[in-house]
């Protein structure tokens, strides 16, 4: 099996498992024969050993003794775990609903999270969103930059908030973004201005409207939503 750059060997079987599960190969039910992965994947016992173990506690496997390791149903993963989430997103099944899922989760959360961060804000937490601003203002039409500092701004906004559930949201954020970038932030593309719409959410951050943040952040996230209901390109699963 080859070894992609960054992953490592054990990293390359947790992906390659987790996205066969996630993406219907092996059925909920399914018994795995975990003694024929370590000849399919040309990685030795320990590895397989620990990759599994990794997968079992997001939910997708489970084990009993005399039994073996069975694929577990859609109810036990844990749905909020990043990986998982991932390779929903590369599986591109026609019965997950995970885009529209994240769309409206952050429908939910999102303008919460401004209108608190309107009311919890301290001047450290200001600084760091001027910053923010200023990188995302400066990115101009550069693909990378402007979606590395969309992503800081978006979860800077739930750290304003002061509140470490709303900040464990993040994964929520992350995805939704790296979604939507890949749907709409390529190269050649075009898009609407983002910098007005982020510009109206921090200026209500910082005068302290908690109803105004709301809304301001609403508004900032109608073209998102449509985006992510249109679906997102597909994924180079040459290796999975």
């Amino acid at each position: 099996m080859a070894e992609y750059p960054g992953r490592g060997l054990h990293g390359e079987v947790v992906e390659q498992l987790g996205l066969r599960i996630v993406r219907g190969d092996y059925a909920p039910g399914t018994r795995i024969d975990v003694e024929a992965l370590e000849p399919e994947l040309g990685v030795s016992k320990s590895v397989v050993r620990e990759a599994l173990r990794v997968i079992r506690e997001k939910g997708l496997i489970d084990s009993w003794q005399k039994r073996g390791t069975f694929v577990t149903s859609r109810e036990s993963w844990k749905l909020l775990d990043t990986d998982v989430m991932m390779w929903r997103r590369e599986a591109q099944r026609d019965d997950d609903q995970l885009l529209v899922d994240l769309s409206q989760l952050r429908d939910a959360i999102e303008p919460a999270a401004a209108g608190l961060a309107a009311s919890h804000r301290t001047a450290e937490d200001l600084a760091r969103l001027d910053a923010a601003f200023a990188a995302f203002q400066a990115a101009g039409e550069n693909v990378d930059r402007l979606a590395e500092a969309d992503l800081d701004f978006h979860l800077l906004i739930l750290g304003a908030t002061h509140n470490e559930l709303f900040v464990r949201l993040d994964t929520v954020v992350i995805h939704a973004l790296s979604a939507r970038n890949r749907i709409q932030h390529h190269p050649g593309a075009r898009w609407h201005d983002p910098v007005p719409d982020h510009r109206a959410v921090l200026e209500a951050i910082r005068q302290g409207s908690v109803p105004i943040a709301e809304a301001a952040m609403r508004y900032a996230l109608r073209e998102s939503d449509q985006d992510l209901t249109s679906g997102e390109p597909p994924f180079d699963l040459g290796h999975a």
